[in-house]
């Protein structure tokens, strides 16, 4: 039954390596569990007490929306795409939009909720899927490359290997502390076995790495990472709190006026939009979903259940919820059919019950991951067509997507610079004419959601 439904054997895999592939992906990706509850609670800014979400209804809300969203994407589209709420769209909400402009965490929600309407209304219309086809070539393999290396950089950076410096934006960890070195056993792990084969070299390597921490952690009585984490659980279970679901409502457009809401909505759609594009796109090719000319079959409707997610994240008060790019730690792992969802969904809703066993995993063992999958999806280039940067009209605009992408921790950031810069050396070489006009028009898009900070300034926002 189960091969009928999921076609393990036509897509090169086998159920047991979907299973694998959908626990990596799971303990990957579980940070979110806690991650996303401490900056929806406000629970490190002393001045937000009594303004953020309760943090044990906020987790059930994270682990609801990530496991039921996941489901469906297995489900109806069989492609191992994982999706959680969004780490961008969630500080916003909180830092931005309550603790900047006053609102309520059910006015912000209530925003959230429409600029995932919006996308869904731009994907039944067809707007989405035509930017995704109108994307020239070189910019979509950029976008894959962007991917790879902000994944690559967001496992350098929680595992302590990459930190702010003191007066450089950044600089070489630590390698007096215990953190780093755990990160780097991981990553030795993981290295030794992918170049003898093992596709489990990712999952055995967290394994490793979180036995190797919890025994560190208790040898140095809780010194090694911070409380809750790699640390055996005085109890494997809490009870989950479904206070928060439906708790939104559309009080910001009286709160901060009709413009001013909108101009929210469309910054938060914006971001929303593209990241999800780029990450649908980018573990798209790293699974050999796409085709020679970098389409991606089934996309309206990888794209609507994206949607779909986004307005559900707000809906139960977890912040937009969207594709994870953490989706390419199964994909590394062999998993390629919706299977792997079914299993990472299945550790959500379970999680909601057993989250004190989810966070036995510290960053320090899904660190070394995320630099692992991030090499993997920069490898994928290699096996299709080379990306050339000979020719400025290209090599410019990918350059500053790859680039922006990890250093500002955002794809929709990476991608909009792309996407002007394209256009501005195209103009300027006098070959307006082979750009798309829907491009002109979301270049134009890009230039307010970059300007969007100081309209909002104009309007009192």
């Amino acid at each position: 039954m189960l091969e009928r439904l999921f076609s393990f054997r036509e897509n090169g895999t086998t159920l047991a390596r979907d299973t694998v592939a959908g626990l990596t992906t799971f303990f990957v990706m579980s940070y979110v569990i806690f991650v996303n509850p401490a900056i929806l609670s406000l629970a490190d800014d002393p001045a937000g007490q009594g303004k953020g979400l309760p943090y044990a209804a906020a987790l059930t809300s994270t682990c609801l929306v990530a496991g039921v969203m996941t489901l469906v994407m297995a489900l109806f589209s069989n492609r191992a795409y994982a999706l959680a709420p969004g780490m961008g769209v969630n500080a916003a909400v909180a830092y931005q939009l309550v603790m900047g402009q006053g609102l309520t965490m059910a006015d912000a929600m209530g925003l959230v909720v429409l600029e995932g309407l919006v996308i869904v209304l731009l994907v039944l219309t067809g707007v989405r899927q035509a930017v995704f086809h109108i994307v020239p070539a070189q910019l979509k393999q950029a976008i894959v490359v962007g991917i790879g290396f902000f994944i690559l950089f967001l496992g350098l950076v929680n595992g302590g290997i990459v930190v702010k410096g003191q007066g450089t934006p950044l600089a070489l960890g630590d390698f007096a502390s215990l953190p780093v070195y755990l990160t780097l056993f991981g990553l030795v792990v993981m290295i030794a076995l992918l170049a003898r084969g093992w596709r489990v070299a990712v999952p055995l390597g967290i394994l490793a790495t979180t036995v190797l921490a919890i025994v560190v952690n208790w040898a140095t009585s809780g010194v090694l990472v911070r409380e809750g984490f790699a640390a055996i659980p005085a109890s494997p279970v809490a009870l989950p709190d479904f206070s928060l679901v439906g708790a939104f409502d559309f009080g910001a457009f009286a709160k901060l006026g009709v413009l001013s809401a909108c101009v929210w909505v469309f910054s938060l759609m914006l971001s929303d939009f593209f990241d999800s594009f780029g990450t649908l796109t980018g573990v798209g090719s790293q699974a050999g979903y796409t085709t020679k000319d970098g389409e991606l079959p089934g996309l309206k409707r990888l794209m609507l259940i994206d949607a779909v997610a986004a307005a559900a994240g707000g809906a139960v008060s977890a912040s937009s919820a969207t594709a994870y790019v953490e989706s390419g730690a199964g994909v590394a792992a062999g998993g390629r059919t919706g299977w792997v969802g079914v299993v990472v969904g299945a550790c959500f809703l379970l999680a909601m019950v057993f989250s004190p066993v989810a966070g036995m995993v510290p960053a320090e063992a899904t660190a070394p991951a995320l630099v692992i999958v991030g090499y993997l999806i920069i490898r994928t280039l290699s096996e299709r067509e080379k990306l050339d940067l000979r020719d400025l009209s290209f090599g410019l605009p990918a350059t500053m997507t790859i680039t922006l992408m990890p250093l500002t921790y955002s794809i929709a950031n990476g991608i909009g610079a792309g996407f002007l810069t394209y256009v501005a050396v195209q103009l300027a070489q006098g070959r307006w004419r082979t750009v798309h006009p829907l491009l002109y028009v979301f270049a134009a898009i890009f230039v307010v959601y970059f300007v969007a900070p100081l309209l909002r300034k104009w309007l009192g926002a």
